[in-house]
């Protein structure tokens, strides 16, 4: 019995396929990167919101990325937050904890508002779906800033060898849960090798290490110092943050295709 064999047309299914992988590339090129601005949000001039004066967790959202807050009232006036706040403030002078909501740099990076992150276990961003980290502006709160340049009553002056960083690190889950997923380390002072750097620019910080091992669904700060007692971190630990730029997630078929 003789049997038949089919052969494909090889040059016009190669033609056919390309085309397809030149469409879905362009689907993902025609996608709309993010950057997140503040520019939704509204606040007076010279002011800010740190969560309060509901007492509570939560996140508050721009643009579509929420960000983590948590505000305790413990009465008489004293109350405290951690995760996020954002901020209008224009203080690059004024030094101690009043002035906590401030840029170094002075105005935002991107119109008037900016954020502010505060260590603790609110201090995470969560990504909206279907984005990537990709860069985000940073640069210094002044009151850590003037407090590593001048020290306090509770931290030191720093000097040769001290530094300050902060960590951000990718999660496969919310709220800064689950795996990691990679992490890129970001210097506010450094004062190793020689160097005696406090800085006070709006800086691009790269985040594609964040999606080195996984998609990320939020990401986590975390803060180290040189200044440290048995209670933990004497300096400030505090960033302001501008401009936090998302890219699409590439779509599989595009990536299988090519």
């Amino acid at each position: 019995m003789t049997r038949t064999r089919f052969h494909a047309p090889r040059l016009r299914l190669a033609a056919v396929g390309l085309a397809l992988a030149g469409a879905l590339a362009a689907g993902v090129a025609a996608a709309t990167p993010l950057v997140v601005d503040f520019s939704d949000l509204t606040l007076p001039a010279n002011s800010f919101f740190n969560g309060g004066p509901t007492p509570g967790t939560s996140t508050w959202t721009s643009q579509g990325v929420s960000f983590g807050n948590g505000f305790t009232d413990w009465g008489g006036g004293f109350t405290s937050w951690n995760g996020f706040a954002y901020s209008t403030v224009n203080d690059p002078v004024t030094e101690g904890f009043t002035n906590q909501y401030a840029a170094f740099a002075g105005p935002a990076h991107a119109g008037s508002i900016y954020a502010v992150g505060y260590s603790g276990l609110r201090a995470f961003i969560d990504l909206p779906t279907g984005y990537l980290p990709a860069s985000v502006r940073v640069t210094n709160t002044t009151y850590t800033a003037l407090d590593m340049a001048n020290g306090s009553g509770f931290s030191r002056q720093f000097g040769p060898g001290d530094s300050l960083s902060v960590t951000f690190t990718g999660y496969s889950g919310a709220a800064g849960t689950g795996s990691p997923t990679g992490n890129t380390t970001f210097f506010l002072g450094d004062f190793r090798d020689g160097k005696s750097l406090i800085v006070n620019t709006w800086e691009l910080l790269d985040l594609a290490p964040l999606v080195a091992q996984g998609t990320p669904a939020s990401i986590r700060l975390t803060w180290a110092s040189t200044d440290v007692n048995q209670w933990g971190i004497r300096t400030p630990t505090y960033v302001a943050l501008d401009s936090l730029a998302l890219v699409p997630v590439p779509e599989p078929a595009a990536w299988l295709l090519a």
